[in-house]
């Protein structure tokens, strides 16, 4: 842990900092999963409500 010595001999610790780093845009083959991913995540979503929809109707 590092430790700093403040006037008066008082120690503080102090937590280690992550190092930063500065972000990178995504590539195209990137944006291309990315895409994909969204439109199967909402055709995931939007057939688990048709087929609630289609079981809640059947009494």
């Amino acid at each position: 842990m590092p430790y700093t010595t403040e006037e008066g001999g008082r120690l503080n610790n102090f937590a280690k900092e992550p190092k930063i780093y500065q972000a990178e845009p995504p590539t195209e083959g990137q944006k291309r999963t990315y895409i994909f991913l969204g439109v199967a995540a909402t055709v995931l979503v939007v057939g688990l409500i048709v087929v609630a929809f289609f079981v809640s109707q059947k009494t």
